[in-house]
Parts: C-alpha cells; structure tokens; sequence
C-alpha cells in the first residue's frame, strides 16, 4: 500500500521523484528554514568551540538547531566525531578513532550546560565499536558529572545498540537518565539499504526491550525517518514493533539528504501526511508523539517529554 492509496485521501500526500533523477527531486516549501541565530544559539556555539565539545546539533545539519538551542534543549554527541560505522543516510564521518577519548569531555559538557541554563540535554554519540564497553560508561559518567551540577535537569540518552551488550545496556540503566533511546532509523524491509551492516531492525527492538525489563521507570524512545521509500504499511508495522516492546516516546520526520555522498530522498511526506502518522501512532499507545517533516530524534525534547510525561506523572 503505497502512501497516496491510504485512505484515498484527495490531498496529494508527499512528492515522489519515479522516472526522473532521485538527487533532483526539488525541496518543497515546507522544509525551507532560516540560518539560525539568538543569543543562547550564539552563546552555546561559542562555548561548544572553545571547549571543543561536538553538539549532533551542528555535526548532523539539524535544521532545529535555533529552536532547540534557544528554547533550552541541546545534544551533545560524545567520544568525538567520527564514528566507526557507515550507515548511508549520515553526514558524520566515519573512520577509526583508535580508542582516542577525552576523559574530561564528561566535567566540560556539565560545564556548558549548567552555564547555559540548559534544561534539558540530549546526550548522543558516535558508535564507538574500539571501546570495550562501547562507551556506556562514558555516557554514564556524562550523566551524572550534568546531575551533580543540578539535579533538576532532565537527561535523555540517545545510545548506540552497544552490541546489545548486557554489560553495557546495564550501565546506562543505572546512568540516571530519565529517557534512554536507540533509532530504529527505518523500516526492517530498507534497514540494510539505510543502516550499517552492524546495526539492525531486531538488535534495536531488542536494546529497547532490554531497557524497559530492565528498569521499567524508564522511558523509552525511537525514531523513524520517512522519505526513504517505504510503504505506509510498513510504517504501520513498525509502529507495531516498537509498541510491542514498550516504546514510549516516537518521532516521525523527513529523512533530508544532508550531501551527495548520503541516499538521496525518494519522498518528501505533506506536513498533513505526518499529522495523520501521529494521529495513529498516539491511537497504537504512544505515550508522546512528534511527527513532521522538520522534526528529529531530539526535536524539542524537553517540550515533548518534560510538560508531557512529567505532568502525567504528577511532577511538574
């Protein structure tokens, strides 16, 4: 069931690139955005500079990246910036680290976030497949030098699979992070075509699985990038399996060809199409949901979870 047949919608659900060049499908309106700018955008850029910190924010091309930042919410990507996977829809690089890590990058990016007012951050990082641990203790540490600082900020881990190493996935249930998320990234049919050959559909739901047994408190997330060629059907079922291990928190938005070395995009989805996904997915037990065609893994975090999953717990 391809996108324009669900439902017979009469509006036309996203523009497609079929016989013509998928690099010259043409950008729609909707996810044109301005050069970012602010005083806490300023202010964060030039202390993540001089302290030679890695926000997923600049690495990645986010197109939120002045929303978020001036609205409170920042991602840091740890252990550096080169990864030691290939998945084809990333704009960081990849190469061998050769177990190089900044053992005070934990103290420096607590720093920048207590001086920042920061209220809620989003620790991701490269995959670090020549640490041992995969780098959980990293983070672990990260989490707590941030919690030492100021207790009251919000934590949301978005970690490498780590293997599935038990060792490792144990170490940040125990970080004190109060959302701990892995991205399914796609659907299990274009998983190999998206992804590193080391990642995978069912080691992602099984990471997310582990969590939730694990520590039940916890709250789990993922994301779904669409535009990669997948069916509506698909998506469906996705949902599906993420549900079925207790996801918490989805987000849904337009995979953007961040360079001519990445996948191209096949889709670009209509705002309303998304509108409909988060619709469903919040009929299917999503506790949040962010869908649109700007939105990330990390978009807006401390709205979507803080007034969110907070007030139904009665914190805030």
């Amino acid at each position: 069931m391809k996108f324009f047949d669900w439902h017979k919608r009469s509006f036309a659900p996203y523009l497609q690139a079929d016989d013509m060049n998928l690099s010259r499908l043409p950008k729609p309106e909707w996810l044109r955005v301005k050069l970012p700018s602010g005083q806490k955008y300023g202010e964060l850029k030039t202390l993540a500079q001089g302290l030679k910190l890695h926000t997923v924010c600049q690495e990645a091309l986010c197109p939120n990246i002045e929303e978020c930042w001036n609205g409170g919410t920042a991602t840091f990507m740890l252990m550096g910036d080169t990864c030691t996977r290939g998945c084809r829809f990333c704009h960081v690089k990849t190469g061998n680290p050769k177990d190089v890590l900044d053992p005070e990058e934990p103290q420096k990016i607590a720093e920048a976030v207590l001086a920042l007012q920061v209220t809620y951050v989003v620790l991701t990082s490269v995959d670090r497949d020549d640490l041992p641990d995969g780098g959980a203790s990293h983070f672990s540490k990260t989490v707590q030098e941030i919690k030492k600082r100021n207790p009251k900020i919000m934590v949301e881990c978005l970690v490498p699979d780590f293997n599935g190493d038990p060792k490792a996935l144990d170490i940040l249930c125990e970080s004190g992070a109060e959302v701990l998320a892995q991205n399914i990234e796609t659907v299990k049919r274009l998983t190999r075509k998206v992804r590193d050959y080391k990642s995978g559909y069912q080691k992602t739901l099984n990471v997310l699985e582990y969590f939730k047994k694990q520590k039940p408190s916890l709250f789990t997330k993922s994301s779904i990038m669409l535009g990669l060629g997948e069916e509506e059907s698909e998506v469906l079922e996705t949902m599906d399996d993420l549900r079925a291990v207790h996801v918490d928190i989805l987000t849904l938005g337009q995979y953007l060809q961040p360079s001519k070395k990445q996948l191209p995009v096949v889709q670009y989805v209509q705002p309303s199409r998304f509108d409909l996904f988060a619709d469903i997915a919040r009929k299917k037990g999503f506790l949040s949901v962010a869908a649109g065609p700007l939105v990330r893994s990390s978009y807006r975090a401390g709205e979507f979870f803080v007034e969110q999953m907070l007030r139904k717990r009665g914190k805030a």
